[in-house]
């Protein structure tokens, strides 16, 4: 490589935006594509199924008012989960796979696999929030417990997984520029400004300080107003669906 060559590979290494890392994140590899918003949505996951699995064993089965408060929080939550994989294997892994050699291919499949042996968990899950918003049934209470300590492992290895070989891939194969026309096409379309008025305070719930600075910093004012004006109604809501939980 020529002194230019060398000159200019160093500049770009320089413009790499600096990759967030959130509570629990397992990596945040460096690269040209800034991936904060998929590290916020998984701080988002990891924090949403670790307070359910907490809930839905120190709920009482006869307190009705937490259970549909907790039904109607989980039904947030699994959409917002829906829509992200969603846009993961309608837009991106195909996207990737283009482009991947052989190794990286059998990751890329592995992601949408992970995602098929998480849904079926998810379902039964909010079948379980349904019958606690209606009916008082330990048994129901115990097997929801069991099935959401499944759900954030699962959720968790696959979280785990994605972090520390599919957005490697993602930072050799695509620029910024490429990754924010998949997230326009197939993670921003189609929510309404009703679902992006519940989106905010969720993703901004529970981060640090510092690093939700940082993320408004980068998502623009609006998103930061958004916040402002939502967050006491979310966390009001959060208060009742999480009240046993021990919060100090």
């Amino acid at each position: 490589m020529t002194t230019t060559q060398t000159n200019a590979a160093s500049h770009a290494v320089a413009a790499w935006p600096e990759q967030l890392s959130f509570p629990g994140q397992t990596a945040a590899h460096p690269g040209p594509v800034d991936m904060m918003m998929m590290y916020v949505m998984h701080h988002g996951f990891r924090r949403d199924l670790t307070a359910f699995a907490a809930a839905a064993s120190a709920t009482p089965p006869e307190d009705r008012t937490t259970w549909r408060a907790l039904a109607a929080r989980w039904e947030l939550f699994a959409e917002v989960l829906h829509h992200h994989h969603s846009g993961e294997d309608a837009g991106l892994w195909p996207t990737l796979l283009e482009r991947a050699d052989e190794a990286e291919r059998a990751v890329l499949v592995a992601m949408e696999a992970e995602h098929a042996e998480i849904d079926p968990i998810l379902t039964a899950c909010a079948a379980g929030f349904e019958r606690l918003a209606h009916h008082a049934d330990e048994d129901a209470r115990a097997a929801l417990a069991v099935r959401l300590s499944a759900a954030r492992e699962s959720l968790g290895r696959h979280l785990r997984h994605e972090e520390t070989e599919a957005i490697a891939i993602i930072q050799r194969v695509l620029t910024n520029e490429e990754w924010e026309q998949v997230e326009v096409e197939h993670f921003r379309k189609d929510v309404p400004f009703s679902r992006v008025l519940a989106i905010v305070p969720w993703a901004a719930h529970d981060v640090p300080g510092p690093l939700r600075r940082q993320v408004f910093a980068k998502t623009g004012r609006p998103n930061h107003l958004l916040w402002l004006l939502t967050r006491r109604g979310f966390e009001r809501r959060e208060r009742l669906a999480f009240r046993y939980l021990d919060r100090d």
